[in-house]
């Protein structure tokens, strides 16, 4: 019984250590590339969609919607209302770091590289990148990536331009942009929308850190 023991806890030990290995190797591909990112990040923002030219109110419901413990948080968050288990930075690491993210093992690789990239980058530059290659549904030409092209496309108007309804509704989408149909009438869509306005007038609170769908908000 007590070589089983010893031969359990070593394979345990393995595993972790393999899961800490793993981890580290994101972090380093994030830091390494850091710089072409952070470059990438500052054209956007001098371009002006950066995450200041969404409007401070848009940008401050975006958050408390996306990530609320995003401007605390160093890449991972288990413990903020309606935070979920990915943040902004893992969701982000999902998209630079991978040519396809797999879920399960990938997990791990992509923690690492949002912490590696909350090392490197400041707040703006993650969310920049962030809104650029958001997926955001079918838009009139296909698929759409990015928030602004998002607003643009959907609106015609820049997303500080827009009102609450239709900012709500894009805000709405990013949960589910495969399942969300902005082009159309879209109950389930307009309920979450619904959903977000309470929570960013402060009417309602997320049930849960689980509570990504906002069910204490209907």
């Amino acid at each position: 019984m007590r070589r089983i023991s010893f031969i359990a806890v070593g394979f345990l030990f393995l595993v972790f250590a393999g899961a800490i290995g793993y981890g580290a190797i994101g972090y380093r591909d994030a830091v390494r590339q850091a710089d072409a990112f952070a470059t990438r990040a500052d054209a956007l923002i001098a371009d002006g969609r950066g995450p200041n030219d969404l409007g401070i109110e848009q940008l401050r419901q975006l958050i408390l919607v996306q990530d609320p413990g995003f401007l605390d948080h160093a890449g991972v968050d288990l413990s903020t209302a309606g935070g979920g288990l990915t943040t902004i930075s893992q969701s982000l690491a999902k998209r630079l770091g991978f040519e396809e993210f797999r879920p399960g093992v990938g997990k791990i690789r992509q923690t690492g590289f949002a912490i590696g990239l909350e090392r490197r980058l400041t707040k703006n530059q993650i969310l920049a990148l962030w809104l650029d290659t958001v997926e955001m549904g079918r838009g009139p030409e296909g698929w759409m990536t990015g928030f602004f092209t998002a607003s643009e496309n959907i609106y015609g108007r820049a997303p500080s331009e827009l009102t609450d309804h239709e900012y709500h509704r894009l805000l709405a989408v990013l949960i589910a942009p495969g399942r969300f149909r902005l082009l159309e009438s879209d109950t389930d869509l307009d309920d979450r929308a619904w959903r977000i306005a309470r929570l960013a007038s402060g009417d309602c609170s997320p049930e849960s850190q689980s509570d990504v769908w906002l069910d204490g908000c209907t």
